[in-house]
């Protein structure tokens, strides 16, 4: 059973497998994309109920530019769809839209819906729902440190608490995880959140995105809440 008072303030979630799902019942990958975002709405909603502070997932990576042209399309689509249908009820639901990377080359559509939906909950301050989109994190890493360097300081005075600061969470003021959940089985990290994730505790569960449910969210987060970490990295 989830013990309230060890909720993780921030979860961040690879959502893996949505590829798999389709393969294994001969559908084209988008439609494993389609279940996937249907999944997704229901960890949001769950997120939201158990209190947790912040929900970071990653929804497309520098990387994912290598697939198909109508796989991306259908993606970006599919993400444009969703702030249409859902924008009204997260708003309602107090849970304030972030993003994550660099938007600026994602189709104008999927762009300007997201920027919608940063606009119309940024005054919310329940669950704060970060979506990683064009998002890497040797990219992000690098991104801070040019601007550092163009501010001209010292290299002597460039300290960890800096680079966090200009970090995309930095500067969005979100906290590092405390929980990490990668689904399908894999246990690679992808170029996620590779600074942030120093101290973090890390669950990997073996279902496929698209059936992730919260009822193994749940127990996702019960494993986390189960571990001894008196003697971790984490204060």
């Amino acid at each position: 059973m989830i013990q309230k008072d060890m909720i993780p303030v921030h979860v961040a979630v690879i959502m893996d497998g949505n590829g798999r799902w389709a393969k294994d019942r001969g559908l084209p990958r988008v439609a494993g994309h389609n279940s996937g975002m249907k999944a997704m709405k229901q960890i949001v909603k769950r997120a939201s109920e158990l209190g947790i502070g912040f929900l970071t997932v990653y929804a497309f990576s520098t990387e994912n530019w290598k697939r198909s042209e109508d796989e991306i399309d259908g993606i970006f689509k599919l993400l444009t769809s969703y702030v249409a249908v859902e924008l009204r009820e997260l708003d309602r639901n107090n849970v304030k839209v972030g993003v994550i990377g660099d938007i600026s080359p994602i189709p104008e559509r999927a762009r300007e819906s997201i920027e919608k939906a940063v606009r119309t909950t940024a005054e919310n301050d329940g669950l704060r729902f970060n979506v990683a989109l064009n998002y890497g994190g040797r990219d992000e890493i690098c991104r801070a440190l040019r601007e550092i360097s163009a501010t001209g300081i010292e290299p002597e005075r460039i300290d960890e608490e800096l680079i966090s600061r200009h970090l995309y969470t930095g500067k969005a003021g979100v906290p590092d995880p405390e929980l990490l959940i990668r689904t399908s089985g894999e246990k690679r990290l992808s170029n996620f959140l590779l600074w942030q994730l120093a101290y973090t505790e890390m669950v990997f569960s073996p279902v496929l995105w698209p059936d992730f449910t919260p009822e193994e969210f749940d127990r996702c987060i019960e494993e986390y809440q189960s571990r001894d970490r008196r003697f971790g990295g984490r204060k």
